[in-house]
């Protein structure tokens, strides 16, 4: 139980700090923006295994997982913009 929270309040930590970093309009709620935090760590994770940052099995860091949030966050704009 503790793991599932751990991930909700970095997942809320990072998505918030893409939030903040991303100008322009984001999606609001708290929900979406833990679900971009946890999304944003995924694509971090296995973006860096495919550039070779991180070995098989290697978890993003905190930075890799903002960066990850950020990219989502312009991918959203970029497809929601139609």
């Amino acid at each position: 139980m503790a793991t599932i929270i751990g991930v909700l309040v970095i997942g809320l930590v990072v998505g918030l700090l893409a939030r903040i970093i991303t100008p322009g309009p984001n999606p609001r709620g708290i929900i979406v923006t833990i679900v971009i935090g946890i999304v944003g760590a995924v694509i971090a994770t296995y973006g860096g295994q495919a550039l070779h940052l991180y070995q098989p099995g290697e978890a993003a860091g905190f930075v890799g997982s903002i960066i990850g949030a950020v990219v989502l966050l312009v991918l959203l704009r970029l497809f929601s913009r139609g």
